[in-house]
């Protein structure tokens, strides 16, 4: 027989229990939104500039990036992460032909469950700003 536990039934976070907690770093939903974000068809996560079709120059960003090291966290993503929450915000770049509206209902449902999923934090809201368009090179 499976019985409810006291924290089931008040509805509270699984990471939070009578013999403990558990906290999940600012990085480890920043990698999983980032990988989320790479397995939708459609979007790229921006890196700031914007570049005309058939440009492969960095960007100043991209070239300052690389002359220092870069931050070695992905550009585009931020999140915020609470006890039992989370926030998401994204910058990308959208494949032109797309509809955009249905690349970000697609990107924010993917992350959402990502992080919930692999988290059990709840994901309250993923913020997305589509800053380019992206043309086949």
């Amino acid at each position: 027989m499976v019985t409810e536990t006291s924290q089931e039934r008040a509805g509270a976070s699984p990471l939070q229990g009578d013999r403990g907690t558990t906290k999940i770093g600012d990085g480890v939903v920043l990698a999983i939104a980032n990988a989320a974000a790479g397995e939708v068809g459609g979007a790229h996560l921006s890196h700031g500039g914007t570049r005309l079709p058939g440009d492969s120059s960095p960007t100043v960003g991209e070239f300052l990036g690389n002359i220092t090291g870069g931050s070695g966290r992905p550009r585009g993503i931020s999140v915020e992460v609470g006890e039992s929450q989370a926030a998401v915000d994204l910058t990308i770049n959208v494949d032109y032909g797309k509809n955009i509206a249905s690349v970000a209902q697609e990107l924010r449902r993917n992350v959402i469950s990502r992080v919930e999923s692999l988290t059990g934090l709840h994901v309250t809201e993923v913020n997305i700003v589509v800053n380019d368009l992206a043309f086949e090179q």
